[in-house]
């Protein structure tokens, strides 16, 4: 699946189930890890695992296997692995602490990172 109908595929599966504040980043310049973020907030525990369940069934019934999904005991940060996209479901106030949208803004690309260590 291409990158643009998977982020698709993704945010309305956030959307329906009214996921709040759900933010896209584009990390491929930043990593060779994944190409896109995803990161959304949920209400509760009990909703934010209902979020990444909800991303899970949607990518297996459009012939996704997730490579990992991770947190869903304690629901406060659930990750789910696709692979060219990383979805970050999470409670507010842990989005808040941990700030990815910033985090990832102010990273240096893997270019970049390679020139200051004098590589290629």
């Amino acid at each position: 699946m291409q990158n643009d109908s998977l982020k698709t595929l993704v945010v309305e599966a956030l959307e329906d189930l009214k996921a709040r504040d759900v933010a896209l980043l584009d990390v491929s310049r930043l990593t060779s890890v994944t190409d896109l973020m995803v990161v959304a907030s949920g209400t509760s525990t009990r909703h934010v695992a209902a979020l990444a369940d909800n991303v899970v069934q949607q990518a297996k019934a459009n012939g996704i296997q997730p490579l990992g999904v991770e947190g869903q005991a304690g629901s406060d940060w659930v990750l789910v692995d696709l692979g060219d996209l990383v979805v970050h479901v999470m409670l507010p106030e842990t989005r808040q602490l941990y700030d990815l949208e910033r985090l990832w803004a102010d990273l240096p690309s893997d270019a970049e990172q390679q020139q200051e260590h004098g590589g290629a």
